[in-house]
């Protein structure tokens, strides 16, 4: 029996037009390792505790779905839509979640070490309690996302929108890196910023910090601390 390359190939031959990924990829085939579903439509399904390793997921619809506990280790995930979706406690070690639509999706728990997430949009994200180190969130829309008790030493943070997002409670080590982030109204109250790198003042008196955040040597609290909420 042919493989995909070979009817893509014989495809070619017939009717003398590439293979689209569409066609390349099989997606009526079950949740497996290497699985390749890119473009394909899984949204508003439950996959819950799937195991998706290096799967190829770039392109494909998970709006809704249930990816909870998923095995997403490597996985290709780029130009994802995972919009209001679930990947809590999902390892997702490595993953590559570039330019994905992730609106208020839970990536809560989830085990996020060296995954990238440059340039997606993660307004509304909920990261808490995950394991982020070392990840890559360059560029990222992170509006009013929850890093709440997460783990993010070694992060990167560089140019991302990290308007109202919250990280209260969680541990920033390893020279996380916030150059050019914007952080209007960001919460840091009770942080340890002291590792954290590329922070400048004015991006300092944008936070809503307090007496127990701790900043870089050479920055000081902004006059506004303690923020009023509403």
């Amino acid at each position: 029996m042919k493989g995909k390359a070979g009817w893509c190939a014989a495809l070619l031959v017939s009717i003398g037009f590439p293979c689209t990924s569409a066609i390349a990829a099989d997606c009526k085939s079950s949740p497996a390792p290497q699985v390749d579903w890119q473009d394909c439509n899984k949204s508003n399904i439950v996959v819950r505790g799937a195991a998706l390793a290096g799967a190829t997921l770039a392109g494909a619809d998970f709006t809704l779905t249930d990816l909870r506990d998923a095995d997403l280790r490597k996985a290709d995930l780029q130009k994802a839509t995972l919009v209001r979706s679930s990947l809590a406690g999902a390892n997702a070690a490595g993953a590559n979640f570039g330019r994905a639509e992730a609106y208020r999706t839970s990536f809560s728990g989830m085990q996020g070490d060296g995954a990238s997430f440059a340039s997606a949009e993660l307004q509304r994200a909920d990261f808490s309690g995950a394991n982020l180190a070392g990840a890559n969130f360059e560029k990222a829309e992170l509006g009013r996302a929850s890093f709440e008790k997460s783990r993010l030493e070694g992060a990167r943070f560089t140019l991302a929108n990290l308007s109202r997002a919250s990280f209260v409670g969680a541990e920033i080590g390893g020279a996380v890196d916030f150059e050019n982030a914007f952080l209007y109204l960001t919460r840091i109250e009770g942080v340890d910023l002291s590792s954290a790198t590329g922070l400048a003042q004015a991006q300092v008196d944008l936070t809503c910090g307090d007496s127990d955040t701790k900043l870089p040597a050479g920055l000081s609290p902004s006059a506004s601390w303690p923020c009023k909420f509403d």
